[in-house]
């Protein structure tokens, strides 16, 4: 069977709803943002083979689950932008992962996905572009209505409208964006309103 996109919604404790994104075809997956409940990514993946797990960025609703995640999956490789270890070793003090690189290209089942740096939310957050297959996981950066937050001193309002623009909206209007909360959209229904974020400040 082809590769596709799987979705999964989690929740942690404290009222969190996560989007956890899969893709891969029945033998192999990649799993972005394995979020809060481990359990329920594994039942998910349901024994295929897991090439990597991949992190947007390191805020802790992203990565806390991540190892016991890890572990469940026969311990696949961690990977998550360099420029936000601050924010892993919050949660995982002394524990490594695999730094992911702009640029890269990570093949699964027969489709790749291009790792763009979309700094602003965090440092180091990435989105992650599947030209095959029509979408970009945007993790924290882009959402239906606007950017992420950047209400933290290590955010950037600036450099995610830069992000946005210059990483993503350079992307075809058809291009679904899988966001790391609440629902997905498009590269074209989010473009128009640029300018009233810019107004707006957030």
């Amino acid at each position: 069977m082809s590769a596709r996109v799987e979705h999964l919604v989690t929740e942690s404790g404290e009222g969190f709803e996560n989007n956890v994104w899969l893709v891969g075809d029945d033998g192999e997956v990649i799993v972005v943002d394995p979020a809060h409940d481990a359990e329920a990514v594994a039942a998910k993946v349901a024994g295929r083979r897991v090439a990597q797990i991949v992190l947007t960025h390191g805020h802790w609703d992203h990565i806390r689950a991540v190892q016991e995640f890890a572990a469940l999956a026969g311990f696949p490789p961690i990977r998550l932008n360099e420029a936000d270890r601050f924010l892993w070793e919050e949660e995982h003090p002394g524990a490594e992962f695999e730094p992911l690189v702009d640029g890269e290209r990570l093949g699964v089942a027969g489709v790749e996905l291009e790792v763009r740096h979309t700094p602003g939310h965090t440092p180091g957050s990435c989105s992650l572009v599947v030209e095959d297959l029509a979408c970009v996981f945007s993790g924290d950066t882009l959402f239906e209505g606007g950017p992420g937050a950047t209400r933290w001193g290590y955010s950037d309002f600036d450099q995610i409208i830069a992000s946005i623009t210059d990483r993503l909206f350079v992307l075809p209007d058809s291009t679904d964006v899988h966001t790391g909360h609440g629902p997905s959209t498009t590269i074209g229904t989010e473009r128009p309103a640029r300018a009233e974020w810019i107004a707006r400040g957030w």
